[in-house]
């Protein structure tokens, strides 16, 4: 069931409780600032390393390979964040936590849709650091406000259809362990992608299977907003790159949100 066939009133205690359980996960970030800031300078550490380090063998010019790499992290970035729901939504089910909250009398799928939001709002602090740390190392964009804006508007929609990939997972893996054998997909789809290198660089095959992936279709889509460029590719997701990274989200979450809140009710049933 979605929100839009729901009254009123339903409605209004969803995001209510939704709300609430939000709350609940932001104060678990106050009580581990040092976890917490971690996963917030991560892509920080990224930016250096790959702009620092391999930018001038990727590129030929550090100075020119940031102006390319900023927006794949901000695209990595929000696949590299899906983990941390994975282990929250498990370790929250193996300590009986999510037991408890479906003994209460709160909304159905008010505690997912809180754990997401929770994560939203830390992918938009996150987008904000990358964004500061980018435009230190001489980053800008150059296609006006409005497009950066929808720019930023799709890397958010991109980690809101991952988070229910993520969710779900979470609900399945049935133990916090067994989510790091899940975790170790993560970078293998972040790396087989547009988001640190041209696909024109790779192997035909590979090009192609690099820009199928719906990251690379929000960074190519974020690329060509922030400098007004069109990027191009061999497939019809790179040529496309702004429907794709509208579309692909929206099929995760169409496929994975009932997913999640179906495993979620049946728990322990």
């Amino acid at each position: 069931m979605t929100t839009s066939t729901l009254s009123d009133p339903v409605r209004t205690r969803l995001w209510r409780d939704a709300a609430i359980i939000t709350g609940r996960t932001m104060r678990h970030w106050r009580a581990r600032p040092g976890v917490f800031a971690i996963q917030l300078l991560f892509p920080v550490l990224v930016i250096l390393m790959m702009g620092g380090l391999l930018g001038g063998a990727i590129a030929g010019s550090a100075g020119d390979y940031i102006l390319f790499v900023i927006p794949g992290v901000l695209a990595f970035t929000m696949l590299f964040g899906v983990e941390t729901t994975m282990i929250a939504v498990t370790t929250d089910a193996a300590k009986t936590v999510t037991d408890r909250f479906r003994s209460l009398p709160i909304a159905p799928g008010a505690v997912l849709l809180g754990r997401v939001m929770a994560d939203m709002l830390t992918s938009a602090l996150e987008i904000a650091i990358i964004t500061v740390a980018g435009l230190a190392l001489g980053w800008r964009w150059e296609n006006g406000l409005l497009a950066a804006l929808l720019a930023y508007g799709l890397l958010l929609w991109l980690r809101f259809g991952l988070l229910w990939v993520g969710v779900w997972a979470g609900l399945k893996a049935g133990s916090p362990e067994a989510v790091s054998a899940a975790q170790l997909l993560v970078w293998p789809i972040g790396f087989l992608s547009t988001v640190f290198v041209d696909p024109a660089t790779m192997p035909r095959w590979l090009g192609v299977a690099a820009e199928w992936n719906p990251l690379s279709a929000t960074a190519t889509a974020v690329r060509e907003l922030f400098t007004g460029a069109y990027a191009g590719g061999q497939t019809w997701a790179a040529q496309h790159a702004l429907a794709t990274a509208v579309i692909a989200p929206l099929l995760l979450t169409l496929i994975f949100a009932p997913l999640a809140i179906r495993t979620f009710q049946g728990l322990n049933r």
